[in-house]
């Protein structure tokens, strides 16, 4: 199993748009595998929108992969939402890498938006199905408690068939959807140490459904540093790590250090059964991030992709 080192965006880190695409400029260059934003409607910090953001890769990029970490199904149409993927894949010539989820309780979309969060895993759920048939079959009729379609057709259809469908999540719910639709599963603030009863659960859950997700086809993702934990800018997305987690060390979690230290938690979730990696820079400013980047690409990735997964 080949690993993978992509490059991920939570927050928008740059000064401007020009900042912005230099660096995808430098990940098209320097063999990253693949970029990812994060998904956030309704923010007072500055996030994009990550369906815009695939077609703008699509278009500025030949190479790279990208997907979203992950989209919120629940607040989206799923029709719309599979005609986007569609597209995007079709301009792309087949790099997009589709990711999904429920979207955290916490988000605010729900509160300003007046909508419950209760129910929003079924909702999602039944959205991912529409999606998934949507993607591969003629016409589709599927009638839920939260959706019906009656005949519904996409053209065209996506390039990549299948096209993948990666789920995020570790609830028990969580992982009873990726056993049951997912064709990957991309882990969230988990540990090394808190995946391998996670994966070994959503295997089972594959099972259960007759089906078998890719050993290659489990990610994680992390903040990473070339510094030392006592930068400012380190501590600003460790306090983040600690307040989002319920309080977990992120000590557990980031790579902050020299290349040594980013190879070492990089290994440490190869351990866990993890080969697709979103690794998030911290940078204090442009240059800083996009050096950030540089470091990785050439101490780290060649490193680690020369590895393969136990």
């Amino acid at each position: 199993m080949a690993i993978g080192v992509g490059l991920g965006l939570a927050q928008f880190p740059f000064s401007d748009a020009d900042a912005f695409w230099r660096w995808v400029d430098l990940c098209e260059a320097d063999g990253i595998d693949s970029l990812w934003q994060t998904d956030r409607v309704l923010s007072s910090q500055p996030f994009l929108d990550c369906m815009s953001v695939m077609a703008a890769l699509a278009g500025r990029t030949r190479r790279l992969k990208f997907g979203m970490n992950v989209a919120s199904v629940a607040q989206r149409d799923p029709v719309v939402l599979a005609k986007e993927c569609a597209t995007i894949d079709v301009l792309s010539n087949g790099r997009l890498l589709p990711a999904f989820g429920v979207g955290s309780k916490a988000n605010p979309y729900w509160r300003v938006t007046g909508q419950p969060f209760k129910g929003a895993g079924a909702k999602a759920e039944e959205g991912m199905e529409i999606i998934a048939r949507l993607w591969r079959e003629e016409k589709v009729t599927f009638l839920g408690e939260h959706y019906r379609i009656t005949d519904a057709t996409i053209s065209p259809r996506p390039k990549q068939q299948p096209l993948p469908l990666w789920i995020g999540g570790s609830s028990k719910a969580a992982i009873r959807r990726t056993g049951r639709l997912g064709t990957g599963w991309q882990a969230g603030n988990e540990t090394p140490a808190e995946l391998k009863p996670v994966i070994a659960a959503i295997k089972q859950a594959a099972a259960d459904h007759g089906r078998k997700i890719p050993a290659d086809h489990y990610g994680a993702g992390f903040h990473f540093r070339f510094g030392s934990w006592e930068d400012e800018a380190t501590r600003r997305v460790a306090d983040a790590y600690r307040e989002r987690s319920d309080g977990r060390d992120p000590r557990d979690h980031l790579a902050v250090g020299g290349a040594a230290d980013i190879i070492r938690r990089i290994d440490q979730y190869i351990e866990a059964g993890i080969s697709k990696f979103i690794l998030r820079p911290i940078g204090a400013s442009d240059e800083d991030f996009i050096n950030q980047t540089r470091l990785l690409a050439a101490e780290v990735i060649p490193e680690v992709e020369s590895r393969k997964a136990p």
